[in-house]
């Protein structure tokens, strides 16, 4: 036999030998693979490569018997349900089987090298009922444990004002409540959070339309400040002030409240009226008396200022000016006499006039008669016209005089050409009927330089007892009603 045939002898059987050998494998893994599931398979999420699909049962099965569904609420609270205690429990549909039925186990060569992910709806079932009550009696819906919802307000501070945000809270509705966890277990899933849609919502919140109303109403009457231009003095109508006047109604509607602005205006009036207050004043002499009434200072309208006032806040826009006065001071403030004025000492019968700080002229002067209460008025009053050749009429006179300057009521300051002394204690007993006698030279000078409005500044250094009507209607400071 040749080497050649020999060799061919040996291969055949040898080839016959191998291909049986293969196809012993391939039907063995087929087989194999008729029953279990390629690797790399994956069921849901769980990993079932070379398992059966008794196995995968089995394994859905203890699934759902250590299902645990965590609940997490508005507080960050966590709420473990364990499916045992509402009777979860898989109900197997033989779908496990039909999955690897589908399965074509004469493709394994190819198959074992893929990857397999199967879907299959698995059913589970559970107590409802079991699962309600265990919800409600989660802490969830404790008494104390609720913290109710806060509507978004508008909080007004003593200077200052801003929308509060509104607080959730935690009321929770037990009927969303049930059917969001409800539908986390139909879903299968093993956490979750309780959406908003769970609570009791606040009514209010801060993109409330009533309340970006009032804000925008606030905005514009606290935007409308004033400030009063007094000299030495700050005042202002200021955010503060504002505020405190402010109203508000249910619907969010913003208005002065009146009884306040009235209440301010009566303030300013109060603060800077100086017609007729009590004041210190430093006398030519170097002291200091205290003297008030007469007429003169300024006087706020209040009726107009608090109509002014109005207008102010409507604007929306800050402004800047003198109050409404009803009378005007020669000086702005509360020192309002200034260096402008004329001091009549009426103890020592003496006149000065002071113009821009300097003595223009003085002299000696005849007051009103005190010894049968024709004294002339003390206080603080102001120049109010000047005439020439008046003639002065009274119950029982009639004097002529070339320079009359009155200052309070029918009482002022004009020439005495009858008198040739003047000064000294002429008056307590040869007095006038309550003007101020001077000399005609000075009453010249005076007529010719002294300007109406000018401030008179008449005093006494010692108590006296004023009762003449003129004293009681220029509001005389010692005018006292007769008993």
């Amino acid at each position: 036999m040749s080497p050649s045939k020999h060799k061919k002898n040996i291969m055949f059987p040898l080839l016959l030998a191998t291909g049986v050998g293969l196809l012993g494998i391939y039907v063995g893994f087929s087989i194999y693979y008729h029953n279990h599931f390629y690797p790399g398979t994956i069921s849901g999420d769980v990993s079932c490569g070379n398992q059966t699909a008794d196995w995968l049962e089995s394994k859905n099965t203890a699934e759902a018997k250590n299902y645990v569904l965590t609940v997490t609420d508005r507080k960050g609270t966590a709420y473990p349900l364990t499916g045992t205690d509402f009777n979860y429990r898989y109900e197997p549909k033989g779908e496990e089987a039909l999955l690897l039925k589908k399965q074509n186990c004469l493709l394994w060569p190819i198959g074992i090298f893929q990857k397999h992910h199967l879907s299959m709806d698995r059913s589970f079932s559970y107590d409802e009922d079991a699962l309600s009550s265990l919800i409600e009696n989660l802490t969830i819906f404790d008494r104390d444990y609720i913290e109710a919802p806060e509507n978004a307000h508008l909080e007004i501070t003593e200077d200052d004002y801003r929308i509060v945000n509104e607080i959730p809270g935690n009321t929770p509705i037990a009927e969303e409540v049930i059917k969001e966890i409800q539908n986390a277990v139909d879903a299968r899933e093993t956490e979750f959070t309780l959406s908003d849609s769970c609570y009791t919502k606040p009514e209010i919140t801060a993109e409330d339309p009533v309340l970006a109303k009032t804000v925008s109403q606030i905005d514009r009457y606290t935007a409308a400040t004033v400030h009063y231009k007094i000299d030495g003095v700050d005042e202002n109508l200021d955010k503060k002030a504002i505020l405190s006047m402010l109203t508000i109604t249910k619907d969010g509607d913003v208005s002065i409240n009146d009884a306040k602005l009235t209440d301010f205006v009566q303030r300013l009036a109060s603060t800077y009226n100086t017609y007729g207050d009590v004041r210190k004043f430093k006398t030519s002499k170097g002291d200091k008396v205290k003297i008030g009434g007469g007429d003169y200072g300024w006087v706020i309208d209040k009726a107009k200022e608090k109509e002014e006032l109005l207008k102010d806040l409507n604007s929306a826009a800050p402004t800047e000016r003198e109050p409404v006065y009803e009378q005007r001071a020669r000086k702005s403030g509360l020192n309002d006499i200034g260096s402008t004025y004329v001091e009549i000492d009426y103890t020592n019968q003496h006149l000065w006039y002071y113009k821009k700080g300097k003595l223009v002229t003085e002299t000696d002067i005849v007051s009103g008669k005190t010894s049968v209460g024709n004294g002339s008025p003390d206080g603080v009053f102001k120049i109010a016209y000047k005439e020439k050749n008046a003639t002065l009429i009274g119950e029982n006179y009639s004097s002529s005089v070339k320079y009359f300057m009155p200052f309070a009521y029918n009482v002022g300051i004009h020439d005495a050409s009858w008198r040739s002394q003047f000064g000294g204690e002429i008056y307590k007993n040869s007095g006038s009927h309550g003007c101020i006698n001077i000399p005609e030279k000075i009453a010249k000078k005076l007529y010719e330089t002294l300007e109406t409005g000018t401030p008179v500044i008449a005093y006494y250094r010692e108590p006296v007892t004023l009762t003449a009507e003129n004293t009681k209607i220029s509001n005389a400071y010692s005018y006292k009603a007769k008993d």
